[in-house]
């Protein structure tokens, strides 16, 4: 279990050269966009456009902060996204282009490589003590709005935008949140040709 504290996130540019994002985490350590198993990212989108096309990646979207994006994926009916929405999963290299509602737009990007690996998103509002699953495989808590006290074999806080990184399975996380807070939980398991 690890704390990955937002200021010491590493800034890098979008793959097709659009704008920036901010890694979370990746997996194996240090893997480039072309050989991670696992990638959580912040990005801050602030014009529309097409989304870069990610091969075998399967990806989840949920929008941080800005009045939200309109998402068109592949011919699908569009999907509109904004704080409130729950996160949206869909193929990384299907075609897909984002219309911005009303400005810029900060937003969570979970990739798993599909050959190799799975992943849930679960937004949660909690407004008092909420316990939490720890997955087989990777766990990470991220407070999106306020912190939150975790209390495990000791009391760990994290503030905004920081991430809780647990790598095995273990007893249910307590967490408390400060004040009216979002998080987002996010699960990652290799598929059953990788455990």
């Amino acid at each position: 279990m690890r704390i990955l504290r937002a200021a010491g996130y590493r800034v890098m540019p979008w793959k097709n050269g659009g704008g920036t994002t901010t890694e979370i985490a990746v997996s194996p350590d240090g893997a480039g966009l072309d050989d991670f198993d696992w990638r959580i990212s912040m990005a801050r989108v602030e014009t529309s456009g097409p989304f870069s096309s990610f091969a075998g990646i399967d990806r989840t979207l949920s929008v941080l902060e800005g009045d939200g994006i309109v998402l068109d994926i592949d011919g699908k009916p569009p999907a509109r996204l904004t704080t409130s929405s729950e996160p949206l999963s869909f193929a990384g290299d299907v075609p897909t282009s984002a219309a911005l509602v009303g400005g810029p737009i900060t937003d969570l990007n979970v990739m798993t490589r599909r050959s190799r690996m799975t992943h849930t998103v679960e937004r949660l509002s909690p407004s008092g003590e909420t316990r939490i699953e720890q997955s087989a495989g990777t766990t990470l808590i991220l407070p999106a709005v306020g912190g939150v006290k975790v209390f495990a074999d000791s009391v760990l806080s994290l503030g905004p935008l920081d991430t809780l990184l647990c790598d095995r399975s273990g007893p249910k996380l307590r967490l408390q949140p400060e004040g009216q807070g979002l998080l987002f939980v996010i699960r990652l398991h290799a598929t059953a040709a990788n455990d």
